[in-house]
């Protein structure tokens, strides 16, 4: 069956290192699963916190299902997800650390099942982001001038 993407967060990669990856259940309601299959989410600006030995996801907006009657869910709501509890400790000791923070990173179906992929973030300084926009730069100029050369021969 495989993976069907719902979204990505671009975002997450402006502004963080990411360390290392997760993947993650989420427990969902019905009206949530089908706003999803239709793709209508978004991932900017959520983040994942460790609590009483659970992990929740905030700020993720799933737009009410149009279909949905008056048991639509609400489209900001505190999300929890399901991972084994060996990784929640490890990101907990990780997030406890000066710096680090889980951001999601994209949300996809995988086999059926709506799966987050988390990654153990460390925040960006504005030198590094404006580093990393130097070398995108670089390396679309190199492109460039490779496909013109080739163009000329």
């Amino acid at each position: 069956m495989g993976e069907k993407l719902i979204c990505n967060n671009k975002k997450a990669f402006h502004d963080y290192f990411i360390e290392e990856r997760f993947e993650a259940g989420m427990v969902l309601k019905g009206t949530e699963v089908k706003s999803l299959r239709m793709g209508k989410a978004n991932l900017n600006d959520s983040f994942a916190l460790v609590r009483d030995g659970e992990i929740f996801l905030h700020n993720l907006h799933i737009n009410p299902y149009d279909f949905g009657n008056r048991q639509n869910h609400d489209p900001d709501r505190l999300r929890k997800l399901l991972m084994h509890k060996s990784e929640i400790e490890k990101l907990f000791g990780k997030i406890r650390e000066k710096g680090y923070s889980v951001v999601p990173l994209r949300l996809y179906f995988k086999n059926g099942l709506a799966k987050v992929e988390l990654g153990l973030a460390k925040g960006k300084k504005l030198y590094d982001k404006r580093e990393d926009m130097k070398k995108k730069d670089q390396s679309r100029e190199m492109a460039q001038a490779l496909r013109e050369r080739s163009k000329s021969h």
